[in-house]
């Protein structure tokens, strides 16, 4: 149900913009985010700071757009937020020497120390990839060409997610079975 809910807002858009245009399907996006963190409030009773970066984006951004109606805005909403994490994420580890996927994550994955700085390295190079990513389509593409890098371009993420799992996998086995070793 969780992945319905990551990707409600996404289709939405794509549906609207395709039946009316980019404004339709910016205000579509408006309303379709902030009621998706509004569900997974509702399921944890809380909003990760990602999630309410993410509402203030697209809220701003889409109002940018349809206030000056310019399309321009919404389609550099992603390269901005991906930049903003993939500096935050470097700050944190190289400045501050702090791990914020550790601080997230810590409590839910047992994972040795150098295990998780090669995870937020590999955050960082990802989030400057994909705001890289987005930036080329939005100057050198079409509108169209756009939203369907939208919405096809969730292959990056999600061969990203399996790629991660299959990377940690291996420690998390080994802290298993570590963890429950033979008792005496």
């Amino acid at each position: 149900m969780k992945i319905l809910i990551d990707f409600f807002p996404l289709l939405l858009f794509f549906g609207a913009y395709k039946l009316f245009d980019i404004y339709v399907g910016t205000a579509v996006l408006m309303a379709a985010t902030a009621l998706q963190m509004a569900l997974i409030y509702g399921i944890d009773r809380k909003l990760q700071a990602m999630h309410k970066v993410t509402l203030a984006l697209v809220l701003l951004f889409g109002t940018l757009t349809l206030v000056l109606h310019d399309d321009r805005f919404i389609k550099w909403k992603p390269t901005v937020l991906y930049t903003a994490m993939a500096i935050a994420l470097a700050v944190a580890i190289w400045v501050m020497h702090k791990n914020f996927l550790k601080l997230l994550l810590g409590s839910q994955l047992a994972l040795p120390e150098p295990v998780w700085h090669r995870l937020n390295v590999a955050w960082v190079v990802y989030c400057a990839f994909m705001a890289l990513s987005n930036a080329y389509v939005v100057v050198y593409y079409s509108t169209e060409a756009w939203v369907s890098f939208k919405l096809w371009g969730y292959v990056f993420p999600l061969v990203f997610i399996i790629g991660q799992g299959l990377y940690i996998a291996p420690h998390l086995r080994a802290n298993e079975s570590s963890d429950t070793g033979p008792t005496p």
